[in-house]
């Protein structure tokens, strides 16, 4: 879409969320409208090949801090996993459920890896293809010193997989215009490798297992994905 077809789209969804900001002021949360999602519960420790590493021996450097965990998100998880030939991917979940203002997707990876001392040296859009659909995502290539570490990484708001921030805006007026106040979701995987293409090879695999996995709801949550993917 053209940058002007694109302002004039805005534009009018700007107004009619004005126009009828009165009768739908967003006061619904997604738990509200039973659309909650646990993040522990509905991400299993072991599926495909893969199991949960013990945290005593996962390799998970967070880039943010406690602190800010706390005061951005409702909910974060973070988990190592090892499948049979001993490929490790470490999974970092945070969830917000009120998105009004934007605070995740202010805190993207490509923000706050170099904030903590990471290196950032690319950041490309890419698409992971699944059986359920393509899911738009980043793929960052970062080092901390001596740790080679590439990044894959999407954004959800409500049950949409966003990449632009006109995505983003698109869906926080389509969910205002009803009544509803966009929560979101930040998918992190990475992996220590010295070759990008190797690491990102693996993380598609852990993201189709993953998805496989999961039921129709939360695939939904944590992807944007209602699949099966047209044959």
């Amino acid at each position: 879409m053209k940058t002007v077809a694109k302002a004039a789209l805005l534009a009018s969804l700007m107004i009619l969320t004005s126009v009828g900001g009165i009768a739908a002021r967003p006061s619904a949360k997604a738990a509200d409208r039973g659309n909650a999602i646990s993040l522990e519960t509905a991400v299993p420790r072991q599926f495909g090949t893969w199991t949960e590493l013990p945290q005593s021996t996962a390799v998970v450097v967070n880039p943010q801090t406690q602190q800010l965990l706390d005061k951005i998100y409702s909910q974060v998880l973070t988990r190592t996993y090892v499948d049979g030939s001993g490929a490790r991917i470490m999974l970092s979940l945070a969830y917000g459920d009120d998105q009004r203002g934007g605070d995740l997707q202010a805190h993207m990876p490509e923000v706050c890896y170099p904030a903590q001392g990471f290196k950032l040296h690319s950041n490309v859009a890419g698409t992971v293809q699944t059986a359920f659909g393509d899911i738009p995502v980043k793929r960052l290539s970062t080092s901390l010193g001596p740790r080679l570490e590439p990044v894959t990484y999407w954004f959800t708001m409500g049950d949409r997989a966003v990449q632009t921030g006109f995505d983003k805006r698109l869906v926080q007026l389509r969910l205002a215009l009803t009544g509803q106040i966009p929560d979101g979701l930040l998918f992190r995987i990475s992996s220590i490798d010295e070759n990008p293409a190797h690491a990102f090879e693996q993380q598609n695999r852990f993201v189709n297992d993953l998805l496989q996995a999961v039921s129709a709801k939360d695939r939904l949550r944590l992807s944007g994905l209602r699949g099966p993917n047209p044959a």
